[in-house]
């Protein structure tokens, strides 16, 4: 008897640590001293190259003052998009924070954050196109979009389905094909498509209205639930004392952060 109430009171000590440690992947990333975040490194204004080379953007800006915050290192892996959960689910790095539209579809894969940025699908087509003028005059169009994109469910919400539906390696490449003509629309995310427009004026519009309405959010692999808090922790407190609205009003030029205005 004697040895079964110490068995069952060593069981119940061992469960207690355990439960106190909980999964261990914030401990792992606060010993090895850093984050590894995986991303689309041609994704501005969320996350791009410079001239000189350099990732800038508002998810780099984010990510850094949040490692600045934990006493960790940001390390960045440029990855493939269309197989970036699978890329975190084999621990290639610790997380995706690229401007990753939140779908029941890819919650089945990997763990959300609460979403930190509400955007949104938008056409984009020539600025001298005529035919368009708005969502329902898309008719017997070309459409074109990245592949793995959340853009690629925004072309079925269309009331007419395109002729033909091209996915590219990236947004710049089908702008390409849409200043060329090979294309008729590029449906795109909101505030990438805001940004590749401004530096292009002249050659593109948005068609008016949104295609859908989408949060942004930060993926980890289920089994890192205390990462994953850890890290939403300090990006409430960053909205709280206005941190994410200050790196918004860079990058977007207003506060898109509020999760009040979601």
């Amino acid at each position: 008897m004697k040895r079964f109430l110490l068995f069952t009171c060593l069981f119940l000590a061992m469960t207690a640590v355990s439960a106190a440690a909980g999964d261990g992947s914030w401990e792992r990333v606060k010993k090895g001293g850093s984050l590894t975040i995986g991303l689309d490194d041609a994704f501005p204004p969320m996350g791009f190259r410079q001239a000189d080379g350099k990732l800038a953007g508002f998810d780099i800006d984010a990510a850094e003052e949040v490692g600045k915050r934990l006493g960790i290192k940001i390390n960045w892996q440029p990855t493939a998009w269309d197989g970036v959960m699978h890329s975190l689910n084999s621990k290639k790095f610790d997380c995706i924070w690229n401007g990753m539209t939140i779908t029941d579809e890819r919650a089945k894969e990997v763990a959300f954050t609460k979403p930190y940025i509400m955007d949104g699908q938008i056409a984009i087509v020539n600025f001298k196109e005529k035919r368009y003028k708005g969502l329902a005059d898309l008719k017997k169009f070309k459409a074109g979009t990245q592949k793995g994109s959340s853009g690629l469910q925004a072309v079925k919400k269309l009331a007419n389905a395109p002729t033909e539906l091209k996915e590219y390696e990236d947004y710049p490449k089908a702008l390409l094909d849409l200043e060329a003509g090979r294309i008729d629309v590029v449906v795109v995310d909101n505030v990438t498509g805001r940004d590749m427009i401004a530096k292009r004026p002249g050659k593109f519009r948005i068609l008016p209205c949104m295609i859908s309405k989408e949060p942004f959010g930060i993926a980890f692999r289920k089994d890192d639930a205390d990462l994953r808090a850890k890290v939403q922790q300090t990006l409430d407190k960053m909205v709280k004392d206005g941190t994410m609205a200050k790196i918004s009003r860079k990058w977007f030029a207003e506060d898109i952060t509020n999760p009040k205005k979601f």
